[in-house]
């Protein structure tokens, strides 16, 4: 049975989110500042941050407004595969062991971070997809991959739940810390999620 989110107990996953992608998946925006302020969330709150990026020869860098943010210790990790779990990050997974609760984001839902979703659930972890600061080129993508990875286990979350069921208490020595970071402007409204599955309009 899920617990509640613990700071101690958890490691935050960016999927690929790179600048070359930013015309190409729907609510970019929203993707990117969801990122931002977790990263910084999870700086405050000392929970280790792992990034990733999906052949960035080909598709660039992590976008710099996240990249800016990372600490010196967290380099971002290339990739080929569109799970996350590839062996650098499997070593960074080890060296966190009592670390079992992964908050996820990034593109696309429906391909890169649902089949990293799966690759830890299959591990044994406990998995919250952050459905604000993940996104995929059509909403119909992103909705299916959405309804997959509840199918196998993963919470569905979003960023201003995730970090206030972080802090549990208004007293919490960050909690001023992550007030201000919610209270940044979101850049666009996102649509409410489905609760059945999605149904394809072709």
């Amino acid at each position: 049975m899920a617990s509640g989110l613990q700071a101690e107990k958890c490691i935050l996953f960016v999927c690929d989110i790179q600048d070359k992608f930013q015309h190409r998946i729907e609510n970019f925006s929203s993707v990117l500042h969801v990122a931002s302020v977790m990263i910084r969330g999870a700086n405050a709150l000392s929970i280790p941050v792992v990034v990733t990026e999906q052949y960035p020869e080909r598709f660039g860098a992590t976008a710099r407004e996240l990249s800016a943010l990372l600490k010196p210790t967290c380099k971002a990790i290339p990739k080929t595969t569109f799970s996350m779990v590839v062996p650098e990050v499997a070593e960074v997974l080890a060296s966190h062991p009592t670390r079992r609760t992964v908050l996820l984001t990034g593109i696309e839902a429906q391909v890169c971070v649902f089949q990293t979703a799966l690759d830890l659930i299959g591990r044994g972890y406990e998995v919250h997809v952050l459905a604000d600061g993940v996104s995929s080129s059509r909403a119909f993508d992103c909705s299916v991959g959405l309804w997959r990875m509840t199918q196998h286990g993963a919470l569905v979350s979003c960023y201003e739940m995730a970090l206030l069921e972080l802090m549990r208490d208004s007293r919490a020595p960050n909690f001023k810390v992550i007030s201000e970071l919610l209270k940044k402007p979101r850049p666009e409204r996102l649509p409410s999620l489905p609760l059945a599955p999605p149904q394809s309009k072709l």
